[in-house]
Formats: structure tokens, sequence, C-alpha cells
């Protein structure tokens, strides 16, 4: 049957068209918005958002705060059932209810655990939540370090690929102006096949260095967990602050000290436990014992008391144990500080002396380099020099820039290396893992 205008199957269509289109566009919007140029920004954020590793961190952390709700809690009551002095032999055997002895018996049994025994052992399961948020800030920082490296090497490689490409377009002009000049007889078939083979050899560079940028953007995606083709915005400037942070400071802010500081936590802690579990725990138990019907039914109370006969061998022996696994925390946190402050040291001269060398050669490499290209180029117009002078030159020019920056992009690294391996402090704060 032909729809008509207005009518209500029409109307379905058409919103079911609409719909259609609305999702086609939003599709496009999302692809647009995968193709747009990631920022170093947009790159840590997404790479923050979207990691596994730092949702499995998260998993850690919410498996331990499930313990530590249970471990302030006294031990589930035992239910207890039985029979007791039934015959087994004679005129009653295997009888109830006959032999005034025998007894069918239900009861509840609990052990108990003191208050300060289970604050203790609260205390403890709360600092384990505490050193695993340190294992949590640990990859946090982690993967804002990688992230940053792999941005950093995709923006470099980027840059590589547009001074080859420089390059490229120069000597396909030079290529043409020596084709004219033979052309004219004012330049030999020599002059064209070497301009030919040193455009060709340029070329071949030009797309390894297109690999390498293509290499570094997969290398970025590994990171950010969505594809990149492309990167954008400039490099920050080698300048970082946390050389310059105090130790009292370092230490909050620091993953591989924070972690090793909750390391001393829960081992003191659990050397306390350890102390408190010296004093054993007592056993309540209540049950009710029916007998046969000439007979009365009872109540039974009773307590179970462990005996420490031999505490010097064993209860002091864990306590000794856990407070040696303690010495061993103090002292794994002094020798951490040490290498993460020899580290810091080392990367913040490393970073200086790359800030020097890199304004060194600026105000020299890429000044000569330059007049040498514009000099060759000046003789070889006016018939004093050659073309191969001038393609030495051109070369040499790029190969400066590129010299430059390969410096650039290894300053750089080692800038991602010294600033993102702390979590600042107003993360580290916000930073809550949901329970």
């Amino acid at each position: 049957m032909p729809l008509t205008i207005g009518t209500p199957s029409c109307r379905r269509v058409s919103s079911r068209a609409h719909s259609f289109i609305a999702a086609l566009i939003l599709a496009s919007v999302a692809a647009r918005a995968q193709e747009a140029p990631v920022t170093l920004d947009a790159a840590l954020q997404s790479a923050t958002d979207r990691s596994a590793a730092m949702g499995a961190a998260q998993a850690s952390v919410r498996a331990s705060s499930e313990v530590a709700v249970k471990a302030g809690q006294l031990p589930d009551p035992m239910l207890k059932a039985g029979v007791d002095n039934l015959p087994v032999s004679g005129q009653q055997k295997y009888t109830i209810g006959q032999d005034f002895m025998t007894m069918r018996r239900i009861g509840v049994e609990q052990e108990w655990v003191s208050g300060d025994k289970r604050r203790l052992r609260s205390a403890l399961a709360n600092d384990v939540v505490d050193r695993e948020r340190a294992g949590y800030l640990a990859q946090l920082a982690n993967t804002r370090q990688q992230t940053a490296a792999a941005w950093l090497n995709a923006v470099y490689a980027k840059k590589a690929v547009s001074l080859q490409q420089e390059l490229v377009g120069h000597m396909t002009h030079e290529l043409e102006a020596t084709k004219a000049s033979y052309r004219g007889a004012k330049a030999t078939a020599a002059d064209v096949t070497q301009a030919q083979a040193m455009l060709a050899q340029t070329q071949d560079q030009l797309l390894k260095a297109r690999q390498t940028f293509q290499t570094a953007l997969i290398g970025l995606s590994r990171w950010t967990a969505t594809p990149a083709s492309d990167v954008t915005g400039e490099p920050p400037a080698p300048q970082s602050y946390v050389s310059s942070l105090p130790p009292e400071e370092l230490r909050d802010v620091q993953p591989a000290l924070i972690a090793a500081s909750r390391d001393i936590a829960v081992a003191d802690a659990d050397t306390a436990v350890a102390n408190s579990d010296r004093s054993p725990n007592w056993t309540w138990e209540v049950s009710y014992q029916q007998r046969g019907g000439a007979y009365s039914n009872m109540v039974s109370v009773g307590v179970s008391i462990p005996l420490p006969i031999n505490r010097k061998n064993r209860q002091n022996r864990d306590a000794a144990e856990k407070a040696e696994l303690g010495t061993k925390a103090r002292l794994m946190y002094e020798d951490a500080q040490r290498q993460v402050e020899a580290d810091i040291r080392t990367q913040a001269a490393t970073l200086a002396s790359g800030r020097d060398r890199i304004e060194n050669l600026h105000n020299s490499l890429l000044p000569a380099a330059d007049q040498r290209a514009l000099l060759a180029t000046a003789a070889y117009k006016a018939g004093t020099g050659s073309l191969a002078d001038t393609f030495a030159a051109r070369r040499a020019q790029l190969d400066a820039q590129l010299q430059v920056l390969d410096l650039q992009r290894d300053v750089s690294q080692t800038w991602a290396q010294l600033e993102y391996q702390v979590v600042p402090a107003s993360m580290s704060a916000s930073t809550s893992v949901s329970q």
C-alpha cells in the first residue's frame, strides 16, 4: 500500500531516517576527533583515563579496601550439633532417649578477639590499602612519564619530516634550474645527473623520516589507547621544578618514596599485630542438650583457653620476625631515597648541560651552516662555484639542523623523565579510588 504524506507510517520512517542521520553525524564527529592532532595535555589525559595498568592498580586498591572492612570483625560463630553418649551395645544400642546419659546437643561456639586486637588488625589492613594506593600513584607517574616521552618523540619526528621536506623542495628547485642551464648550454649532463642522484637520496631520507614519524605515532597510541594520526604543539621548555623540591616535599610526591614509606607503616602495624597475638584468643561455647522424656534437659557453658607453653620459640619468634621486617623496610627506604636523589641530581645536571649545548649550537653551528649554504649558492650563480658544492652546503645545513633537533629531543626526554617522575600534590590529593 503506498504511503501518503502525513500518515503515521510516513512519520515513523521519517523519525528513523533522522535518527540514522544523527548517528552518522555523531560517528563522523567522533572520527574527526580521533584524527585531530594530539597535544601533550590531551595525550596525558587520554593515557590517564584509559590506562589498563592504572585500572588494574585501582582494582588492587579496591580489593585491599574490602579486606580492610573485614579485618576489624569478630570471626564467624560456629554452629555445633551432635549426639553425646550414644549406646553402641546392649539392648539400647543406637537408640536415643532410652539411656539417661544419651543427649542430642546443639550449641554455638565463638572465638573472642579483643577490641585492641581488632583495632590493630584494622590499622594493618588500612596501611595495606595505603600501600596499594602508593602503587597506583607509581603507575600513574609511569603512565604520564611514558606518554610524555612518546609524545615528544612524535613531535620531534614530525619536525624532522618538515626539514627533510624542505630540503627536497630545495633540491627539486635546483634540479629544475640545472636542467634549464643544461638546455642553455650553461651546465653539463653530469650536473643534471648529479642533481638527480642527490634528489633521489634526499627523497629516500624523507621516506625514512616519515616512517620514523609513523612509528612514533604508533608508540604514542600505545599509551593514549586511541589512534593518533598527528601531533601538534611545541615541546615545553626544558625547565623542571622537581630538582628544587626539598626532601620533605619530595617524599610526599615521589611514588617510589611514598611506596617505601608505606612499607614501613605496614611493617610496623604487622609487628604490633604479632605482639598482640602473644596473648591467645579465648573461645566461648554454649550448648543445649536434650535427653529422653524421663530425664532433664541440660545447658552447658564452656571456655577454651590456648596455653602458650612455648611462647619463646613460637609467638616471640613471630614478633621478632615482624620487627626485623620493619628494620628491612626502613633500610630500603633509605636506599630508595638515596637512589631517587641521585637520579634527580643526575637528570638535572644532564638537563642543564643539554640546554647549554643547544644554546651553543644555535649560536655557532646553525649560523655557520646557513652562511655556508648562502655562499655556495651565490658562488654557483656567479659561475665560480660548482653544483656539488651547493648541494653539499645544503646537505650540511640540514645535517646541522637535524643535529640540533636530535639534541633537543634527547634533552626533552631527560626533561620528561625528571618532570613526570613525581605526581603533583594536587593530583595526588585529588586521586581517589572508588570503594
